[in-house]
């Protein structure tokens, strides 16, 4: 297998809840994790000469060893004594820095397509023990689909799919430091949880509208303090027929559920018109095919 192109999906969070921090600096958390089909394209061929290379198609993104899918490509070429090279092609359409997962599902792509490659032999699982060493979303972007994640983030559990429906996606043009808003939660009082078990409740009856209703992420008490953007396009997506919008991670991502197209549609052309956010997007869920 000489080249081998690969669709690196981003995630959202249906429901982020924080529990405690860790001495090592990292939190205890729990999450519905939700893959959707927005992805990166990731082409991998394969070189004669020894080395990683990378390139991608924005010109701020490093191509070299503080990429992700660069670290995903070394930690296998040295476990394995791989004696050729790869180059790597990053078509990036994730947004950036965004609470998407981008750079972790491009690691993973990376695993997995080396994994293929090279005949390397290595099952989900075993991908996953590597890949949580290059990011926390790491295996759960290995995993896909509707998903329960724990400990900080590789502890996971398949869920009922999610019934299918209609994403609307918006990023402001804001950046947010993931470092900064824990450091900022850990400083505030008591807030109010999400209700993880309901998200649950929903996806086992498969209930869009029991879904959306429990909805929540516990960070965005942080982020939308200091970003007051993302409340307004929350505000713009629920007027416009969202069943319920929400921030996706640490942020900035907005995303809304939808019944349908046209709905979702319209109300992302709302969201251009007021310039609350240059990346907008309309798209489904992603469902993970299940062994």
């Amino acid at each position: 297998m000489e080249r081998l192109e690969l669709k690196a999906m981003g995630k959202i969070n249906l429901g982020l809840d924080v529990l405690e921090k860790r001495e090592n600096g990292y939190h205890d958390v729990r999450m519905v994790m939700q893959t959707v089909y927005l992805y990166d394209q990731i082409a991998l061929t394969k070189r004669r000469k020894p080395g990683i290379s990378v390139e991608a198609n924005l010109f701020f993104l490093p191509v070299n060893e503080s990429n992700l899918a660069y670290q995903a490509a070394k930690l296998l070429t040295d476990e394995f004594g791989i004696e050729e090279g790869v180059h790597i092609a990053l078509d990036k359409r994730i947004p950036v820095s965004a609470g998407m997962a981008g750079g972790s599902a491009d690691a993973a792509a990376v695993l997995y397509g080396m994994n293929r490659m090279f005949g390397l032999g290595l099952s989900e699982s075993e991908l996953q023990e590597r890949g949580v060493k290059l990011g926390a979303d790491v295996p759960y972007c290995i995993m896909r689909g509707t998903v329960l994640a724990e400990g900080i983030g590789e502890k996971l559990t398949p869920l009922a799919q999610c019934p299918r429906c209609h994403v609307l996606l918006a990023r402001p043009p804001v950046n947010v430091s993931t470092k900064l808003v824990y450091d900022r939660f850990d400083s505030l009082p008591g807030c109010a949880h999400p209700d993880i078990d309901g998200i649950i409740e929903g996806l086992n009856g498969q209930d869009i509208g029991k879904i959306a209703s429990c909805m929540g992420n516990v960070l965005e008490h942080v982020t939308i303090r200091e970003y007051p953007v993302i409340e307004e396009i929350k505000r713009v997506m629920k007027a416009g027929g969202a069943l319920n919008a929400m921030m996706s991670g640490s942020g900035p991502t907005v995303f809304g559920l939808f019944g349908d197209r046209e709905t979702a549609k319209a109300a992302a052309d709302r969201i251009k018109e007021l310039k609350l956010a240059k990346q907008v997007y309309v798209t489904t869920m992603h469902r993970a095919r299940r062994k």
